[in-house]
């Protein structure tokens, strides 16, 4: 089985000496972990850095195998927010969410997409730490965890609330 498609890493992890088990976020595949070869060398380890847009191959011989990825590297998103601690943090902490938070291999378009979207607000808008709320907020409501923010869940009032 073979498929292509462009996704976010998530997460890198050492598997050997050279090779890594790489999470990404793809829009037709969902959260989708491989196994990169050379992953961990010196021409792939800068491109597999949570946040980058990388343009990934995955073979393996049966759908439920790990299978083996084969990645371009097609933007650096964390190299742009090396000098700001706290963009670099919004960063590391949106995709450790989106790791945690979905299940594996189920696609989920809109995630996707505001993931896309947060990481342009985390490189170019002042106010990213909104986006980032907001990110997180549809992040639960597709997964069926919604919060109603518009009224207090204890009293019903609209202003002054206090319980969600």
């Amino acid at each position: 089985m073979n498929w292509s498609d462009e996704g976010y890493v998530l997460s890198v992890r050492r598997h050997g000496e050279a090779a890594a088990i790489v999470n990404l976020l793809t829009r037709e595949h969902g959260r989708h972990a491989g196994l990169v070869r050379g992953g961990m060398g010196r021409r792939l380890r800068g491109v597999l850095q949570p946040g980058n847009r990388v343009a990934a191959d995955w073979r393996g011989r049966l759908a439920e195998h790990l299978g083996a990825y084969t990645v371009e590297g097609l933007r650096d998103h964390a190299a742009a927010l090396l000098s700001d601690g706290d963009r670099l943090a919004g960063l590391t902490a949106a995709a450790a969410v989106t790791e945690a938070a979905l299940p594996e291999r189920e696609p989920h378009i809109s995630i996707h997409d505001a993931f896309a979207s947060l990481l342009d607000a985390l490189a170019n808008s002042p106010a990213w730490g909104a986006v980032y709320v907001r990110f997180e907020l549809g992040l639960l409501a597709e997964l069926g965890f919604g919060l109603d923010l518009s009224q207090c869940a204890a009293t019903g009032r609209t202003d002054d609330l206090a319980y969600v």
